[in-house]
């Protein structure tokens, strides 16, 4: 028995591909005399005919190697594609620790902790890439007593 007319004919009422249409094997008489649209729509209510739901694509996997991700395993040679310049971009390493030294600066001298002069000093030092880090500013900042005297006293107050 053919019934790929009437997968055809329930297709387009369902509104979905004939390879998803699916007849219920007891009710396949039934089936064979329906004609019309109106046939195939009223066998549609009484579940004898029905569209199958798309497969789709698991993201359990995908959810599992993203938590390992985070938590930074799973980044081993095997795992990476691009240059260590192309994952984290010696450019972007330069600003935000050139902007974190310079926020820094700032602070210190708002706050009159140093001196304009020092302030220049330093920040040319900065831009020259002189600091490595924030903890190698305040190191520089101490051994060379660049401090205000007065300050000093105020902060540890």
């Amino acid at each position: 028995m053919d019934l790929r007319k009437k997968k055809m004919l329930a297709g387009k009422v369902l509104n979905c591909s004939p390879y998803r249409v699916r007849f219920d094997a007891e009710r396949l008489d039934e089936i064979k005399e329906a004609i019309t649209k109106k046939d195939i729509i009223s066998l549609a209510k009484d579940y004898a005919i029905w569209k199958e739901n798309i497969q789709g694509v698991s993201r359990g996997r995908a959810k599992k190697r993203h938590l390992q991700r985070r938590k930074g395993l799973q980044k081993g040679f095997g795992s990476r594609k691009g240059s260590k310049n192309a994952r984290n971009p010696q450019k972007l390493e330069w600003k935000h620790r050139v902007r974190l030294l310079r926020a820094y600066l700032k602070t210190l001298r708002d706050k009159k902790y140093i001196t304009t002069t020092n302030y220049h000093m330093l920040y040319m030092k900065a831009k020259g890439g002189f600091f490595r880090s924030l903890k190698h500013i305040k190191l520089y900042v101490n051994e060379h007593k660049l401090m205000e005297p007065h300050v000093k006293q105020n902060v540890t107050n």
